[in-house]
């Protein structure tokens, strides 16, 4: 049984004063012009304020292919019924259509998380340009308690439209965790049960005026006051559901067991394709009904206002990869945009991404799975390199396999490549080292715990002007210079001043 939550309690006299500054406050401002009054009824929108909408669901369709791999069926159903219900709206009302009451495309989306269900609500809202707020279905509760009011998403959405109640009335609310509200089987919470919220729910989902004043904001309630102090009337101003897209999803951890129940009922006696028993889970998702949700623990009137489910499927390894594959994919354009922010070109070697891939996978958290990969390999890097100078780095195999070597090399590679660029400049002479001595100038700097372009320049500070008596304008530091620098110079310029005479 869940606990009853604790009413909100507001201490009269505070408010009393509070409402008397306000007051005050307000009859020493400049007057405002009246506004009108929409008390009793929904903000209408004339056909002239709806907004242009026109997008076919193939169109919307192909630009979700451009962002979100695999999940085709669902990307096919978000896409039909979310561009008919836009396009339903351009169509003017019609009085003899026969029936009553208005169906919305309200949708309920069911899969594992990390699958891309908030993406791809995103980019549908980015691509139609509606209003849109995601809530979390955790977090609200009955109105009259603590927590959230159910009404207050809709006062987002109005936020998120900078105040237009017209463009907000044509929004996307999108409601995660739905399936945490599914009351408990057995269970007969209080007034502050997950059913309530359903309940609550119901009337947005279908159609209600919502007061942008919300009856718990004590902001909200003051200026109510002192309007009615002022003016004698209160102003109403109120967002009507009507047109409002409501999208839930969630996990429903567990559902695949009661859909496993029944086909295991519509079975007995002989085999077919839907046997649970050469099922996985994931599959037994695609096979839900409405049924299977009121057993999950929700209101049949709740789901009755979800007649479009959409499942989405885990994604494998492969999945994964193409995700990162992908040239709009915001997780690795995100990291190198990280990185650009220093000046740093980062590129990422398909070998690397597989294994970024495998190791995201086995976080079983789908494709959040793969910043975290990321970010356990590069976090490093970020921190050091902007300190260093590196202007461009890849990621390979051997980074993701031993970040710390990596990032040693990367460094030291660096620290030489330094030397070499403030030699050529301060000299005018290009110098070039082998792998060989590359390998024994780390080693030497390893010992001593500095940094190999530190080394060189004690090991060639003299190699400059030596350089430029023996008129050379490039120079190759191999094996034997490293081994003896000062005689190798020597030797170089005797050679110089002998070939001269």
């Amino acid at each position: 049984m869940q606990p009853r939550a604790e009413k909100v309690e507001i201490d009269p006299e505070k408010l009393r004063r509070l409402l008397a500054r306000q007051i005050e406050e307000q009859e020493q401002a400049p007057a405002q012009p009246e506004a009108s009054s929409t008390e009793g009824e929904g903000t209408q929108i004339t056909e002239s304020e709806a907004i242009q909408f026109d997008l076919k669901p193939e169109e919307l369709e192909a630009y979700l292919d451009q962002y979100v791999i695999k999940q085709q069926e669902a990307k096919a159903i978000l896409a039909t019924k979310i561009c008919t219900h836009f396009n339903r709206l351009k169509l003017p009302p019609e009085e003899d259509e026969g029936f009553v009451g208005n169906i919305k495309n309200n949708v309920l989306m069911i899969g594992p998380t990390g699958v891309g269900k908030t993406y791809l609500i995103r980019l549908i809202a980015r691509k139609i340009g509606v209003p849109f707020v995601k809530g979390d279905a955790t977090k609200f509760s009955e109105t009259g308690y603590v927590g959230g009011d159910v009404e207050d998403l809709v006062r987002d959405l109005v936020r998120e439209a900078n105040g237009d109640i017209e463009r907000a009335q044509y929004g996307i609310i999108y409601i995660d965790e739905i399936d945490k509200i599914a009351s408990a089987q057995g269970v007969h919470g209080p007034d502050v049960s997950r059913s309530g919220v359903q309940r609550n729910l119901l009337k947005l989902m279908e159609e209600t005026d919502v007061d942008l004043k919300a009856p718990h904001d004590i902001a909200s309630q003051m200026e109510s006051v002192i309007q009615m102090q002022q003016t004698g009337k209160i102003e109403r101003q109120k967002v009507n559901t009507r047109n409002i897209l409501f999208i839930v999803s969630g996990a429903f951890s567990g559902l695949d067991e009661i859909i496993g129940r029944r086909l295991n009922k519509g079975t007995m006696g002989f085999r077919s394709q839907a046997d649970p028993a050469h099922l996985n889970a994931d599959q037994l998702l695609s096979h839900v009904r409405a049924e299977d949700l009121i057993g999950y623990g929700f209101e049949s009137e709740f789901i009755g206002r979800l007649p479009v489910i959409a499942v989405l499927h885990d994604l494998g390894p492969e999945d994964l990869l193409e995700i990162l594959r992908n040239p709009k994919s915001s997780v690795i354009l995100s990291k190198k945009r990280d990185f650009r922010a220093y000046g740093i070109e980062v590129e990422f070697a398909d070998e690397a991404l597989a294994l970024f891939a495998e190791r995201a996978h086995a976080e079983h958290i789908g494709a959040r799975g793969l910043v975290s990969a990321i970010e356990k390999v590069l976090l490093n890097y970020e921190k050091k390199l902007p300190s260093v100078g590196v202007e461009r780095f890849a990621v390979g195999a051997d980074t993701v396999l031993d970040p710390a070597a990596g990032l040693e090399r990367l460094l030291q590679d660096t620290s030489l490549s330094r030397f070499l660029d403030n030699f050529q400049r301060e000299h005018d002479i290009a110098l070039e080292i082998t792998p060989e001595a590359s390998a024994q100038i780390e080693a030497l700097a390893s010992t001593r715990n500095i940094a190999p372009g530190e080394l060189c320049e004690e090991m060639f500070s003299d190699y400059g002007h030596g350089l430029k008596l023996a008129g050379l304008g490039q120079f190759c530091i191999d094996a034997d210079v490293v081994a003896d620098p000062q005689e190798a110079l020597n030797a170089l310029v005797k050679y110089y001043y002998n070939q001269r005479r």
